[in-house]
């Protein structure tokens, strides 16, 4: 056990060695690997933002009914015995039109606005909680309360949050996409790197083999190196997403802030974090091991 600790050490200090050796060619290969892991990983911190932002709004199914000026008053109260006795509705309130305009005037920059009218323009309504979350059955329950003659029009409130979760996954999706044709990358970059590696130093991989160096010890070098790369390029990535955080969080809170709520895109937490530094590595070792698998067998000592 000691003995094999003592390999990995040596390996891993051998690695270094040649990162320390070739600090230009490494600095570049690790600023080529941070700025393109720092696309999806600014995508994934943005996204998990807006989705904390999103899990503390209500997504009830909400409903608004709205009635016509001219609908009489036994066509209404048919219409209120309805919702009550519906099983597909939850909570139901009526909304007079005199209480609507009061509401309007209530909200900050409408008062003179409501000031100025000479009459009240809002209808009466009813304001429904639908028990049933599920999309189709609201859209049904829409479907039905459109067809009473006392009926003007029917809104479902929170057909913009529906938009906003799936426009989220559909970015989810884009980030994923985009992180596998990177991560893709990732391996073919090391893969290059560590045949060059390998080429440099055929020479010294001949001696070694001759003097009954296993392929084992011979390899573990350039997976460290290959890991190293990764990793490096996984920390400058994340570098980079807290810069652009720290120029851009300043404008998105004033931005926010005109909009009545507090929103900032935050760092990645530890375990994304660790993700975005692990997750290259492991790709970068995965480089090392396809390319020292491919070339290695092709030097032989002679």
């Amino acid at each position: 056990m000691r003995s094999w600790l003592r390999h990995h050490r040596q390996a891993l200090a051998a690695a270094l060695g040649k990162l320390a050796a070739q600090r230009a060619s490494s600095a570049v290969s690790a600023l080529v690997i941070g700025v393109a892991l720092a696309l999806p990983a600014g995508g994934y911190t943005l996204l998990e933002s807006v989705r904390t932002l999103t899990g503390r709004m209500s997504l009830d199914p909400q409903l608004t009914v709205f009635l016509r000026d001219k609908a009489v008053r036994g066509d209404v109260d048919a219409l209120a015995a309805r919702i009550k006795t519906d099983p597909r509705v939850a909570v139901s309130r009526f909304v007079p039109r005199e209480q609507a305009l009061k509401e309007l005037a209530s909200v900050e920059g409408l008062t003179d606005v409501v000031g100025a009218l000479e009459s009240n323009p809002l209808p009466d309504a009813f304001v429904l909680r639908a028990r049933d979350r599920d999309a189709q059955a609201i859209d049904a329950l829409a479907a039905d309360l459109r067809r009473d003659p006392s009926v003007e029009r029917v809104q479902a409130d929170t057909a913009w949050a529906r938009r906003l979760a799936a426009v989220t996954r559909l970015a989810r999706v884009a980030v994923l996409l985009l992180a596998g044709l990177l991560g893709f990358g990732l391996v073919a970059v090391t893969f290059n790197t560590i045949r060059l590696q390998i080429l440099t130093q055929r020479e010294e991989i001949e001696v070694s083999k001759l003097i009954g160096a296993t392929d084992g010890y011979i390899r573990r070098p350039f997976f460290y190196l290959g890991l190293l790369q990764g990793a490096g390029g996984g920390l400058l990535a994340l570098a980079i997403v807290w810069g652009a955080l720290g120029l851009l969080n300043p404008q998105i809170a004033a931005l926010a802030a005109s909009y009545g709520t507090n929103f900032r895109v935050a760092f990645p937490p530890g375990g994304g974090a660790i993700v975005v530094v692990a997750l290259p590595a492991a790709l970068g070792w995965l480089g090392a091991y396809m390319s020292v698998s491919r070339y290695l067998r092709e030097i032989q000592p002679k």
